[in-house]
């Protein structure tokens, strides 16, 4: 139970961690970003959490890019706003 004290993606399922990203770069630009097939070709969140799941590499990227943000958003008071939404 300690160690998810300080677990910043505790409670938060891949697919909101997905939606979030995608809501805040779109499609496009998280392909740039993260470059594999399911962000870039015909994208859907089902589509992509089925990849996701199944390729490691491919969530860890995706989880450190969330936190990027997350943390960012905190530092520009944006994270209330987030969790509203």
């Amino acid at each position: 139970m300690e160690i998810q004290k300080n677990n910043p993606l505790h409670g938060i399922s891949l697919e909101i961690i997905l939606k979030r990203l995608v809501d805040h770069f779109g499609w496009e630009i998280l392909g740039k970003l993260i470059k594999i097939n399911c962000f870039l070709e015909n994208p859907s969140i089902q589509s992509s959490l089925k990849f996701l799941r199944k390729t490691p590499w491919a969530r860890k990227k995706v989880e450190e890019l969330y936190l990027r943000i997350h943390d960012a958003s905190e530092l520009n008071g944006e994270a209330d706003k987030s969790q509203k939404g």
